[in-house]
């Protein structure tokens, strides 16, 4: 399969944003690594965190000049069954993890082995679905770095036990924060994700464009919105954020919208949804939007025109929907879990919760006091600008690569 399209982009577009020294230090970083191959491998090009940030990532390496490219690991729908298994596992969530599960695993893998780019001077292997085209390394020269994006700290046995050789095989792996890194052989990174402020889901938007989505929706403008964004997903806990806004708007008038869709490599999202549906039961207040991948406007439309955003998930690996909602300036609701506990800094930048009850008193209290969310909401956006935008990412990144190549220490790559 041939490698994903990408669009041009320039670090020179984000001066205005993170300034001209900080671009020229990016350049001149990049400098070392002038011309290296570096190949992305993840399991799907559309939905999910993972993509959306390979989609900006990758081709900003080559405006810094590297070679870098991006390539798709294939599998059939039995293949993702077995993977969203793993993921819930890892997760810590309970699966019933059969030995034909692992069968399934190791066969697809052996077929995806012709991806690899034996000319490559890193490879760059995104969570669990690829992870074992490693056993190619020998027929490599380069650099081999597993970059993990979920939670690892109450990863079922079972499967860690089966990964885990996999990963011991690489040069190093980089997760998003300490709680999620695990005792291995190889040197460990941690380098937070970022969100594109140049983006379609970030740019600002005209206040007519935000009025003609929440019309298309029946979104009433007049009256306040709870909107949660995510991929229709047990983890996110779209039943819950209903259950709280119920409690919420029995003292205040609120309309609840749950905006979002499905990935290619999560087949539980149609099941999750028709259980949502049920839940909501027909209550006019709730606006269920079942987007497609490329919704970006939509979405970014619908963040700017709520006046609470929460994410009450119940497993993270990281959040980036939390990242988008505070650039935005947005008061945030979330889940303690995760990432979402480093981006939200508890009373300043959002407030993190942990039960229904608890999520329903937070949208009250921000619907109560506009006050109070637009502080926090102020608070955010600049947190994020310090240390979520797509330059730094690049950054620690070129760090990561350049570490790895020199064989240097473990380093932590946190702003």
């Amino acid at each position: 399969m041939p490698p994903v399209s990408l669009k041009d982009l320039r670090l020179s577009d984000y001066e205005s944003i993170i300034g001209v020294d900080e671009v020229g230090e990016i350049r001149r970083l990049a400098g070392f690594l002038k011309g290296a191959r570096v190949q992305h491998v993840n399991s799907t090009a559309v939905g999910g965190g993972v993509a959306e940030i390979l989609t900006r990532l990758v081709p900003l390496m080559r405006d810094v000049g590297l070679d870098a490219r991006w390539d798709i690991f294939q599998g059939n729908p039995d293949f993702f069954r077995v993977t969203k298994a793993f993921h819930n596992a890892l997760h810590g969530a309970e699966e019933r993890i059969t030995p034909d599960m692992f069968r399934i695993f190791q066969e697809t893998t052996d077929a995806n082995l012709g991806l690899v780019e034996a000319g490559s001077d890193f490879f760059a292997i995104h969570d669990p679905q690829p992870v074992g085209l490693v056993m190619r390394r020998e027929d490599t020269h380069g650099k081999w770095m597993w970059r993990c994006h979920i939670d690892l700290a109450e990863s079922d046995v079972s499967v860690w036990g089966f990964l885990r050789p996999f990963v011991d095989r690489y040069d190093g792996a980089i997760f998003h924060l300490p709680d999620y890194a695990k005792e291995l052989s190889i040197p460990q990174f941690l380098l937070t994700p970022a969100i594109d402020p140049l983006d379609e889901k970030n740019r600002p938007l005209e206040p007519s464009e935000i009025a003609a989505t929440l019309s298309k929706y029946d979104i009433d403008p007049r009256r306040p919105i709870v909107l949660q964004v995510s991929r229709f997903d047990r983890l996110k806990d779209p039943v819950g954020v209903i259950k709280a806004w119920r409690i919420a708007h029995r003292m205040l008038d609120c309309q609840l919208v749950l905006a979002g869709g499905s990935a290619s490599d999560d087949p539980e999202g149609l099941q999750v949804l028709a259980e949502v549906r049920e839940e909501a039961a027909g209550d006019p207040d709730i606006h269920l939007l079942d987007l497609p991948p490329d919704a970006h406007r939509t979405i970014n439309a619908l963040q700017r025109g709520a006046t609470v955003i929460v994410q009450k998930s119940l497993r993270e690996g990281f959040g980036l929907v939390v990242t988008e909602a505070m650039w935005k300036g947005k008061p945030v609701v979330g889940g303690a879990v995760g990432g979402i506990r480093t981006q939200i800094i508890q009373g300043s930048t959002g407030f993190l919760v942990s039960s229904v009850e608890g999520c329903a008193f937070r949208i009250r209290q921000l619907l109560g006091n506009p006050g109070l969310a637009r502080r926090l909401g102020e608070n955010a956006h600049e947190h994020v600008r310090s240390n979520y935008l797509t330059p730094t990412y690049l950054k620690n990144w070129l760090l990561a690569l350049l570490a790895l190549r020199h064989g240097g220490a473990p380093q932590v790559l946190l702003r």
